[in-house]
């Protein structure tokens, strides 16, 4: 059975032994030459006003919040168009069940207002 697993394994540690070394590499043969600039905090291109600490609106966490929601809900249609024609009606009923609480929960979501941004 590890012999099925075994060209997964390989794959896994072969691409950290990559990724780490081309990290270290680049941390001892890049440059450093730090500045000022380099070395200030950045918040659109001007220096900050305020404290860094300051609140954000609940809204920008709700808006991103939702995107995510529903960005991760539609990648469940990729597994469902690929083996559409072995799961039949009774999968695409579930699937149309699965878009239709997408639907009620976007109508629900966009009358409270919480995609409304001012």
């Amino acid at each position: 059975m590890l012999a099925e697993y075994l060209p997964v394994l390989l794959f896994i540690a072969i691409s950290l032994v990559i990724g780490t070394s081309l990290v270290v590499i680049g941390g001892l043969l890049g440059p450093r030459r730090p500045d000022s600039e380099k070395l200030s905090p950045y918040e659109c291109g001007f220096e900050a006003f305020e404290d860094t600490r300051m609140k954000f609106d609940v809204r920008y966490y709700l808006v991103a919040i939702l995107f995510i929601l529903f960005d991760l809900e539609i990648a469940f249609f990729i597994p469902w168009a690929v083996a559409l024609e072995e799961i039949g009606m009774l999968g695409f009923g579930a699937m149309l069940f699965f878009v239709a609480l997408l639907v009620v929960g976007f109508v629900v979501e966009w009358r409270k207002g919480a995609l409304e941004w001012e």
